[in-house]
């Protein structure tokens, strides 16, 4: 799957059942000597406001990733919000 595919996505938590956001506002960490998807950097301003660039997130593993669906991700991760 290409990543302009992903775009737009919404990632939800299938094991506390929260939204995490959207794969456009979100990043990738990318392995440079293989070019493998380690994980999704979601970032995590829990509907607050973020002030001074004061920038968190919540990194996904990619093995946590159970279904990519025409709408959605579902991940299934215990460690999230």
């Amino acid at each position: 799957m290409r990543l302009s595919k992903m775009a737009g996505k919404e990632i939800l938590n299938i094991f506390s059942g929260s939204r995490l956001g959207i794969i456009g506002n979100s990043d990738l960490l990318i392995d440079e000597k293989t070019g493998k998807i380690i994980s999704l950097l979601v970032p995590d301003n829990g509907g607050q406001f973020i002030m001074f660039n004061d920038k968190s997130e919540i990194e996904i593993p990619w093995n946590a990733i159970e279904k990519i669906g025409n709408d959605m991700i579902i991940i299934d991760m215990e460690d999230t919000p």
